[in-house]
């Protein structure tokens, strides 16, 4: 079960959610039903030439689940 970012239209809230189905969930601030799921963004930490670099270490910011990136959820 994939964890997704979402934005709601209404209220401009970004937000996680685990979800079940291919529906979105309404926002959890304003409850509004039209949100978008976000592309998701990812880091360059440098390595082999795809990109990837599996030695690489997660920034010491932010919580276990963003590994220091954009996160809604702790905000770093």
């Amino acid at each position: 079960m994939p964890i997704y970012e979402y934005t709601c239209t209404k209220c401009g809230r970004e937000f996680e959610d685990l979800v079940f189905g291919d529906q979105d969930p309404p926002c959890p601030d304003c409850g509004s039903p039209d949100t978008k799921k976000l592309m998701s963004r990812c880091s360059h930490t440098g390595g082999s030439s795809d990109g990837y670099d599996a030695g690489a270490s997660a920034p010491a910011s932010g919580c276990g689940g963003c590994a220091g990136g954009h996160c809604a959820t702790c905000g770093h």
